[in-house]
């Protein structure tokens, strides 16, 4: 049948067709595996050169980084071995000084030790000494003491006197000699002091404070009414002086009562160690404005002598100086005449036959110049002897 040749002749053609696609495409994929295989070995090329490049590239900078931190790590060492030296050598100082401060706190912890001893001593020595001062005699005995001490080391040995005594009797502690006498007496009321500070409740103060009170109107009573003597030469006051200035501060400043007061009143002035040191400093002032005063009356009357003696050598002295004037007015006259005598002499030794014997000499001229020279010698005989 026609349609069958057809088809047996274009099966082989559809067949080699199919066969030269597959060889096309065969050829194609050779092609295509060797245009791939050059660009995969270009890319490998170029990448393996790129990574080349940039390993060199890392490693450089990674060369330089190392060098960078090699030398910032030298000097952070460096650096570091420098405070580490000074640390070490401040540790060393501060062990050397926390070694000498132990030490010193060691000597200073012994010296405390002797110096708490020798307080531990002293305070059985004041309270022995309390124990000896609870006598009111012994109490006394030491105010007269500390006033003694003070008045000693205050004034001149001539400006007072302990222990004075007046026409009744009565011998006052001391007096200071100014140009009236001023009484001074040491009192010290420290039996009733004591109940005041150690007293526990109130009733026991007011009881202790009114026993002070009396103790001192007693003491300022007795000073008024035997030292206060203006008659025997004293001032119209006294001094009331106490050794303990707690004792001066409760009886001024204290509460119980105007003690100051009655005592302003009495002309009895209480004065403590400091306060008296003070009155005894204006004391010596005023002492030395008395001596300086009768110096300047010495000093005056001697001005009045002198005085009188200067007129005297102001008399002499014009004396002199008439009799000085008068020998310079007869030098002067002798002065001139003496040269007129020594011209008629100069003229007397010249020869010359033409003038007589009486013309060579000027006689009267010479017997003035003789006169004048004896009147002188009779006048000032002290010049020749000078």
């Amino acid at each position: 049948m026609p349609s069958d040749a057809i088809s047996n002749v274009i099966r082989p053609m559809v067949a080699l067709l199919v066969i030269a696609a597959l060889l096309i495409l065969v050829a194609a994929g050779a092609v295509a595996a060797v245009w791939l295989r050059n660009q995969l070995t270009s890319f490998r090329h170029d990448t393996t050169s790129t990574l080349v490049d940039r390993n060199v590239e890392l490693e450089r900078r990674l060369g330089g980084l190392t060098e960078t931190f090699d030398r910032r790590l030298g000097a952070i060492d460096t650096k570091v071995d420098q405070r580490l030296e000074g640390l070490d050598n401040r540790l060393l100082q501060t062990q050397r000084n926390s070694g000498q401060t132990t030490t010193q706190i060691v000597e200073k912890l012994g010296k405390l030790d002797g110096t708490a001893s020798q307080m531990l001593a002293r305070a059985n020595d004041l309270a022995r000494l309390e124990q000896a001062l609870r006598p009111p005699k012994a109490r006394g005995g030491v105010g007269e003491l500390l006033l003694a001490n003070m008045l000693r080391d205050c004034l001149p040995a001539d400006a007072y006197q302990l222990e004075y005594g007046f026409s009744g009797g009565e011998r006052v502690d001391a007096v200071v000699k100014a140009q009236s006498l001023l009484p001074i007496d040491a009192k010290f009321p420290l039996d009733n002091f004591v109940r005041i500070t150690e007293s526990g409740d109130e009733p026991a103060r007011l009881a202790a404070e009114k026993l002070f009170a009396r103790d001192v109107k007693g003491h300022i009573d007795a000073i008024s009414s035997k030292y206060i003597r203006p008659g025997e030469g004293t001032f119209d006051f006294a001094f009331m002086y106490l050794p303990s200035e707690a004792v001066y501060y409760e009886l001024v400043c204290g509460t119980t009562g105007d003690l100051y007061g009655y005592a302003m009143g009495k002309r009895v002035f209480p004065v403590s160690p400091s306060t008296f040191s003070a009155y005894l400093q204006m004391i010596l002032l005023g002492l030395k404005g008395l001596q300086i005063e009768r110096h300047a009356h010495d000093v005056m009357a001697y001005c009045s002598q002198l005085a009188k003696e200067f007129e005297r050598f102001e008399s002499d002295f014009g004396v002199v100086g008439k009799h000085l004037a008068n020998a310079q007015s007869k030098y002067v006259e002798a002065n001139g005449k003496l040269g007129k005598l020594g011209t008629s002499l100069d003229r007397a030794t010249e020869w010359d036959s033409t003038l007589a014997a009486d013309e060579l000499v000027d006689a009267e001229l010479v017997n003035t110049a003789l006169v004048d020279a004896e009147l002188l010698d009779e006048d000032y005989p002290h010049i020749e002897a000078a």
